[in-house]
């Protein structure tokens, strides 16, 4: 009997032993589910670190590929998910790692624009204000090329008004164009630099509404979301189709807040209506973008 016991027990380290092992040769492997937009922001990261190309070389700093992976970097990263140090900067490669090591980026720091920042600086900041203008503007840039994939995957429109102007398909169409875009009272312009033109439009007072009639296939709405911002409700041809929420945990100067699409081009009206939401009355319009 002790032999036998003497020998489960062997086993049992031995056992141990092997999974530890392989637990230690295996790379980590991390949950199979992407976080929502991963493909939009990959497309809108790698346009601005290379313009989409995978033999690009930094001559400065040395990083490497579509996404401009520093060299030391891409020697860890390809260890963890490919379990291979010395993995080649094949484009399939490139891909694989990026996705994984965003995922990971993403659980920690819970946003796109705080993974922006990331990739820029390597800091763990999630706080624009603390960023540099250098880090913000890089920020938007990221943004904005999700915002134009999402407008050509997927466009939304808007509600309707009274406006005799129509824009013609693919056109973008600035807050200030006021012989197109028309306001109710109570709304006010802003500067900031991030915004399109340097100016939108703003709102706090309930019913103050913005309208615009417009000639095509989808409409979606650009505008600011933040801690500050509020809610508004959205006509399309005097339907009442959403009622948005322009509230984030950190402020984005120019995010797709609305969007819809249509069956066949045709002429319609959008209408935006300022709810009032307490403690955060603020809303935020900056551009439509018309398209088919």
């Amino acid at each position: 009997m002790p032999e036998v016991v003497g020998r489960l027990r062997a086993v049992t380290t031995a056992l141990c032993a092997a999974l530890l092992l392989v637990m230690l040769l295996v790379p980590a492997i991390t949950e199979g589910v992407d976080p929502p937009d991963l493909d939009r922001f990959m497309a809108a990261l790698s346009s601005v670190e290379s313009n989409g190309r995978y033999h690009a070389i930094n001559a400065s700093s040395g990083a490497m590929g579509k996404y401009q992976i520093m060299p030391a970097n891409w020697r860890q990263w390809s260890r963890r998910y490919l379990g291979d140090g010395d993995a080649a900067l094949t484009p399939a490669n490139q891909e694989a790692v990026t996705r994984l090591k965003l995922r990971d980026l993403y659980r920690w720091l819970g946003d796109w624009p705080a993974v922006a920042h990331w990739w820029l600086t390597g800091d763990g900041e999630t706080e624009p204000a603390r960023w540099s203008d250098f880090s913000r503007d890089y920020v938007n840039k990221v943004l904005a090329g999700m915002s134009r994939s999402a407008l050509a995957s997927r466009p939304t429109a808007s509600a309707p008004g009274g406006s005799e102007a129509s824009a013609p398909a693919g056109q973008v169409i600035d807050d200030s164009r006021t012989r197109e875009v028309h306001f109710s009272s109570g709304w006010r312009e802003v500067a900031f630099a991030r915004y399109a033109g340097g100016r939108a439009h703003y709102a706090v007072e309930s019913g103050a509404t913005a309208w615009f009639v417009f000639s095509g296939r989808s409409i979606a709405l650009i505008g600011p979301m933040g801690p500050t911002r509020g809610q508004a409700k959205v006509y399309v041809d005097d339907q009442l189709v959403a009622t948005i929420d322009a509230y984030a945990r950190v402020f984005r100067a120019q995010t797709m807040v609305f969007s819809t699409a249509f069956e066949r081009p045709g002429i319609h009206t959008i209408r935006i209506e300022v709810v009032g939401t307490p403690g955060r009355e603020t809303v935020a319009l900056d551009e439509f973008i018309v398209t088919g």
